[in-house]
């Protein structure tokens, strides 16, 4: 058993399995000093990972090649890469507690009451279920993966849920008040949602941030105790405090740390103290020589009555350098939206040239496991 957290080369033991006592004990340990630091995978999605970030042991197993982390690092978060390649993100036990208990303030989560973890662990949505159950004193309910029935009847107080997990309870015609809150994280929630999930009852609280932040650390737009956000003169959204990572895996790519703060890739701004994410900067498309925030049209398409989801892409194009293609799940497939219509219920809300140029009808958006829209796979046309 490993019990030193200041030796320099502390094991790190990628874990792939799905959420269960095993695993939140292990969690518990790293955090404790009382165990290795974890590398928490979901079966299925492992190889590339285990390969890419060389932990010393997979299942309990030795690697050959393996290298350990820095003694405070407890877990280790492969990223989602929605946008391109995962990066290993690694987290002290000091800032996943931090992050945990300003959560569990914020939310007014009392002692002993139960969470309910129904999200990967191999993502730090997941993860911090787990954190706020050990500081609440609690055992964790877990479920291996999703399904709004069992989920209905877990007799948890508190749950953490991305927007598609979210949309199928209410969908289901859910009583969504047996939950004292819900922790909407992972992606922006739909047009609508959150007024048909309140409708039903449900305390929702939505979160801003990421695995390098520990998780969210903006509830319902307004930064957590002890941290501190700020709009830079690029238009990036940037954050400080105790929930911060300490580094990538390997050191590669580089931290993108200013002063201090961490450099997001997000675009935002601030009113009045509270934060509206605007998208992401790479998500920023150049289409003839004008710039077009990709998730600005995404939301407005959104609410389109014709539209069920959507997704916007910047496409290679000779002319226009990219083009701005709409990708769509019709709400009604057999009277789908045309390019045409949408690109006049665009013009009336944004620029002229933030207009879809090219329209892709899907049945679905492909997801990641922890429900961002797969904006690799679009732009693949895969």
């Amino acid at each position: 058993m490993w019990r030193n957290p200041s030796h320099p080369d502390r094991p790190l033991h990628a874990i792939v399995q799905p959420p269960g006592p095993a695993l939140f004990a292990a969690v518990r340990d790293a955090l404790s000093g009382d165990g290795p630091a974890v590398l928490p995978l979901s079966p299925g999605h492992a190889g590339a990972a285990v390969a890419a970030l060389r932990p010393t042991h997979a299942g309990g197993v030795p690697l050959d090649g393996g290298e350990g982390v820095p003694g405070d690092v407890a877990v280790v978060i492969a990223t989602s890469g929605s946008t391109g390649a995962p990066k290993g993100v690694l987290l002290s036990a000091a800032a996943l507690r931090a992050s945990a208990a300003a959560s569990l303030r914020r939310v007014e989560a009392a002692e002993g009451e139960r969470w309910l973890c129904c999200l990967p662990v191999a993502h730090v949505s997941g993860l911090q279920v787990l954190v706020r159950a050990l500081l609440s004193g609690s055992e964790p309910i877990i479920h291996p993966a999703f399904d709004p029935g069992a989920v209905l009847r877990s007799g948890a107080d508190h749950v953490s849920l991305v927007p598609t997990q979210l949309h199928r309870l209410v969908e289901a015609g859910a009583d969504l008040s047996v939950f004292r809150t819900i922790v909407l994280g992972g992606a922006a929630a739909p047009p609508g949602l959150l007024e048909r999930a309140r409708e039903r009852g449900a305390r929702i609280v939505t979160t801003y941030g990421s695995s390098e932040t520990s998780g969210g650390c903006v509830y319902d737009g307004r930064p957590l105790d002890g941290v501190d956000v700020k709009i830079g003169e690029d238009g990036l959204i940037r954050i400080a405090g105790p929930v911060l990572f300490s580094g990538y895996r390997f050191g590669v790519p580089a931290a993108p740390l200013d002063g201090g703060w961490f450099v997001t890739s997000d675009l935002g701004e601030l009113r009045e103290g509270r934060l509206r994410v605007l998208g992401r900067a790479d998500d920023v498309i150049n289409t003839g020589g004008e710039k077009v925030v990709a998730g600005a049209v995404t939301d407005v398409l959104r609410t389109h009555p014709e539209v069920a989801d959507a997704a916007v892409i910047g496409a290679p194009d000779r002319e226009w350098g990219e083009l701005v293609t709409a990708v769509v799940v019709p709400a009604n497939p057999d009277t789908p939206p045309t390019l045409e219509q949408l690109r006049a219920y665009c013009r009336d809300r944004l620029p002229p040239h933030a207009a879809p140029r090219d329209l892709r009808l899907v049945p679905a958006l492909p997801l990641l496991p922890n429900g961002k829209t797969d904006l690799v796979r679009l732009r693949a046309g895969t």
